[in-house]
């Protein structure tokens, strides 16, 4: 047995190897069992050629069902490219090669400001966690050499809070979310108000995923204070109560228990972090006889795929921090 599945009661790789699921079972034979599959034979699968057939001539996806008054459809737009770029590279493996990553990177760089974050999403407010989001993903996609992608990496170490974690300027003004319609003025943070570790923990998965930006002291004091967070009320009432912790997305979306872990070892945090092991500790009771784990999704149609993709990250985990 492999040395990260001792602590778990039920081993989960045969469920997940046999639910069927292509690019489940390839990332479960890759990143699990070590073995090298052939990547671009995921994108010929129908799913992904379904989303890449709805990409624009501008590289965009256009989102369905606006709102007014709360978003223009460009912005809304940036929002759905966001959310497909996440689908296509987390669970087909897109990556620069192919020419729809290419045209919704360059799409998405539109929205980079001069400050270099990606403004939009949030209208004319300041957005850490959408702009790491965003950056996140274009790295993974093979952009981490990008200098568009190193400006965001300077804005987001600029506009930190003093604690050293990240928080939207806007909550930090105590404004409302009425303040994401494009009417209202750019509003700068409080930097003397606490972090809010929804938006850190978002932050810090852009600098968890660069080989050199996961190395800085930045990133480190984020996550001792993500770390200190874990299980714990937020200081901001966007997904303030504890039990959003418990609250699960795949792609990643917010921040819970999941992401968090998922980063944290990345940076290179220890399984012997009281935190830590309390979580992994909660992760154990929770396993179900066949391996999986039966969580409260946030967002998804199949649930049950996402159940697979979402045992997958935590095994991910495990092996990271107990190999």
């Amino acid at each position: 047995m492999k040395k990260w599945l001792i602590g778990l009661t039920h081993d989960p790789i045969p469920t997940l190897l046999e639910y069927g699921d292509i690019p489940i079972a390839s990332f479960v034979r890759q990143d699990l069992l070590g073995e090298t599959i052939a990547v671009q034979d995921l994108w010929q699968l129908p799913e992904a050629q379904k989303i890449v057939r709805k990409q624009q001539p501008d590289g965009s996806w256009i989102y369905p069902g606006v709102r007014d008054g709360i978003r223009t459809q460009e912005n809304y737009n940036q929002f759905e490219t966001y959310r497909n770029l996440g689908i296509l590279v987390e669970e087909f493996g897109l990556n620069k090669k192919h020419p729809a990553i290419q045209e919704a990177a360059e799409y998405l760089f539109t929205f980079q400001t001069p400050e270099g974050d990606f403004r939009g999403i949030y209208g004319n407010q300041y957005s850490p966690n959408y702009s790491a989001g965003i950056t996140e993903l274009l790295i993974k996609a093979g952009y981490g050499s990008d200098v568009r992608i190193r400006k965001v990496f300077t804005w987001l170490i600029e506009v930190r809070q003093e604690d050293g974690g990240w928080a939207i300027p806007f909550r930090t003004q105590d404004c409302g979310i009425d303040t994401i319609s494009n009417g209202f003025k750019t509003i700068k943070a409080d930097t003397s108000r606490p972090f809010s570790h929804m938006v850190t923990g978002v932050v810090l998965r852009a600098f968890a995923v660069h080989p050199t930006y996961k190395k800085s002291k930045e990133a480190r004091k984020a996550g001792e204070l993500l770390l200190s967070q874990l299980f714990k009320k937020d200081h901001y009432p966007d997904r303030a109560t504890p039990e959003y912790w418990l609250r699960f997305s795949f792609p990643f979306w917010y921040t819970d228990l999941i992401s968090a872990l998922d980063s944290l070892s990345l940076l290179g945090f220890s399984k012997h972090e009281l935190q830590i092991e309390k979580a992994l500790e909660w992760f154990i009771e929770h396993q179900r006889e066949s391996g999986l784990w039966e969580l409260k999704i946030l967002k998804g149609k199949n649930k049950d795929v996402l159940q697979l993709w979402l045992t997958l990250a935590i095994c991910r985990i495990f092996k990271k921090l107990c190999a």
